[in-house]
């Protein structure tokens, strides 16, 4: 059996969790509400405030969307209650980021600025400048995980971290591996 496939979702009092006869599971919460298809060979069934996913048999393919498939129910369940945030940081000098209505403008060394203009349910701020590291904070938030980390990944693409002197945009936390760079930089050899 996956462990993390019959591990039960608890499902807060909260948030109410519908689905119908071919699996199209929705999930309401104080956030909003979200759906998701799921696998018609799986069985879920409700009981005590845990929602269970049950896979037929053993073969290879139920197996494979047994724990893909509960962990996706839960994913909705915790952002329509407490919601998921991504935190990128801008580092390099005269880069930064401003809000302007909903989309993000960001200035990163390009001739232009660049602004992303989020999907509906996902928001943008800026939370100004880091004190220690000197770099601006942007957040992305909203109730779907998959679509909160898309808009991320889109943003960090615009300037990805360079190796020799970290510029560029990292998500919060992120090691960039940093390189030496030239080593006979200034002269050489004289003939």
């Amino acid at each position: 059996m996956s462990r993390i496939g019959r591990a039960p979702i608890a499902v807060p009092p909260k948030v109410q969790l519908d689905w119908t006869e071919d699996n199209f599971v929705t999930v309401k919460g104080p956030k909003g509400e979200l759906s998701q298809q799921v696998d018609r060979d799986l069985s879920l069934e409700l009981k005590d405030g845990h929602l269970t996913v049950s896979r037929p048999d053993d073969s290879r393919e139920h197996r494979s969307k047994h724990g893909l498939y509960r962990t996706l129910i839960n994913n909705m369940v915790v952002g329509v209650t407490t919601g998921y945030t991504k935190t990128l940081e801008i580092h390099g000098v005269g880069y930064r980021a401003a809000k302007v209505g909903n989309n993000l403008v960001i200035i990163v060394g390009y001739s232009h600025p660049i602004e992303v203009q989020p999907p509906a349910g996902v928001t943008l701020s800026v939370d100004g400048v880091d004190a220690a590291t000197k770099a601006t904070k942007v957040s992305v938030s909203g109730i779907d995980k998959q679509l909160v980390g898309a808009v991320a990944a889109e943003i960090r693409r615009v300037r990805k971290p360079e190796p020799y002197k970290g510029k560029g945009i990292r998500y919060s936390g992120e090691k960039i591996r940093r390189k030496a760079g030239k080593a006979g930089k200034v002269g050489g050899k004289k003939k």
